[in-house]
């Protein structure tokens, strides 16, 4: 069974750029999926087109069965959740009231708007901190958290939301790498324990080999590679991370040397 089903999807953006070029796949539910690929190959675009930030110009996407288009964005937008590289929490917030926000989208546009919380979300949120190791930084100011800690935050907002699906976009690309390591095998313990599908876009090679069930690779808006880590082959990423028309290129070498 698939959670998202993706369609010959297409994007282009009014300068002309076309940062999908018919985009096919499908993404198991309780899958653990990383996308990786070099910089402008259009990661971030298709996790934006599978949150509803963005709309395709051409073909369709469907999560969980259902078709997402304008008519339906906050319903599925409220079974999809995001953790954002640069984490998207409110500093002078508390941590507790960052995690919250994720219950906004199971709250009436009044609610929303004056962000009236129920006990019941209180409850929530309080679990998420607990499952990242948070309960004790709760009334903590968001901007007071190292790095790794915000994007535990993050993560703890999406599990919030209670969402049948976590996309995350370049997670670990702002941490150190024992916070990478940390946020990465919190990703997949989610996966493990709650059985939410969850989608990562990713450079760093090895944590993509060593966390993931699937591994796409993109290139310059297309998927040029589809499978398991066991077999992302030195070739494999040279047709993942080689620029068109370039001999040398430190994105491949940086690819090879870490795989």
């Amino acid at each position: 069974m698939s959670t998202i089903s993706i369609e010959s999807v297409t994007k282009r953006f009014p300068n002309g750029f076309e940062a999908l070029k018919g985009i096919s796949t499908e993404i198991a539910a309780g899958s653990f999926t990383v996308i990786l690929g070099p910089s402008g190959a259009g990661k971030s675009t298709l996790l934006r087109l599978l949150n509803g930030l963005e709309i395709p110009s051409g073909g369709s996407i469907r999560i969980a069965g259902e078709a997402l288009d304008k008519g339906n964005l906050r319903k599925l937008r409220s079974s999809v959740a995001m953790v954002f590289q640069q984490f998207n929490l409110v500093d002078r917030l508390s941590v507790v009231t960052n995690v919250l926000t994720g219950r906004l989208a199971h709250r009436s546009w009044v609610g929303s708007v004056f962000y009236l919380f129920r006990t019941e979300d209180m409850d929530i949120a309080q679990q998420a901190l607990a499952r990242v190791g948070l309960t004790d930084k709760a009334w903590s100011r968001a901007d007071k958290l190292s790095g790794g800690q915000q994007q535990r935050v993050g993560i703890a907002r999406a599990l919030a939301q209670r969402p049948k699906v976590i996309l995350a976009d370049e997670p670990v690309a702002s941490l150190d790498p024992v916070s990478s390591e940390e946020i990465m095998g919190l990703l997949r313990e989610i996966r493990d324990r709650d059985g939410i599908t969850v989608v990562v876009n990713l450079h760093q090679v090895d944590l993509a080999k060593r966390f993931a069930d699937r591994i796409i690779g993109m290139n310059s808006g297309r998927v040029v590679f589809d499978g398991p880590p066991a077999e992302l082959s030195p070739q494999a990423l040279r047709t993942i991370y080689q620029r068109e028309g370039m001999e040398h290129d430190n994105h491949l070498d940086l690819a090879l040397a870490y795989a």
